[in-house]
């Protein structure tokens, strides 16, 4: 197993469920320094600066910034890649790096090699742990046992702002 200087993990963790912070332990044990990255933009259920304050008390060894955005996903795109990499640039904390880019969809090898770094895929059909921020989204209240206790209680208490 190949093991990094600087790793990076991106993702919206709307919100953040077991299945995040296992992938993030995987990540964390394979950099000497990993970072994720929490998109957020304006009116989601869950605010971008509570999902990456949760995430920073749960992975105290972990930098996790918010990177607040209004840019789209068109892939095809050249120069909305170009903006979301300056984007990420903005926000990495080192010198160097991302030494690799962690996820666990394989779509993750374009946005590493736009980085220079490498792609690593972690768990791509999601087997152990096997739960997604959508399924939470549409079913909170059943998915109560896949959160950790701070992302629970708020959970609980807000379940009706997902809607149905």
């Amino acid at each position: 197993m190949d093991t990094f200087e600087t790793g990076l993990i991106v993702g919206r963790f709307h919100p953040p469920h077991l299945g995040h912070s296992w992938f993030i332990d995987e990540a964390a044990r394979r950099c000497r320094r990993l970072v994720v990255f929490v998109n957020t933009r304006e009116g989601e259920t869950v605010p971008g600066g509570l999902r990456a304050g949760w995430l920073a008390g749960l992975h105290p060894g972990v930098t996790v910034r918010e990177v607040a955005h209004n840019l789209d996903t068109d892939w095809n795109d050249d120069d909305l890649w170009a903006k979301w990499i300056a984007l990420f640039r903005g926000h990495w904390p080192h010198a160097t790096g991302p030494h690799a880019v962690f996820s666990s969809d394989s779509y993750v090898a374009e946005l590493a090699r736009r980085l220079g770094a490498e792609a690593v895929v972690v768990d791509e059909p999601r087997v152990n742990v096997p739960i997604s921020a959508t399924q939470i989204r549409n079913d909170p209240l059943g998915n109560l046992g896949m959160l950790a206790p701070v992302v629970r209680e708020w959970v609980e208490k807000n379940h009706r702002l997902f809607g149905r």
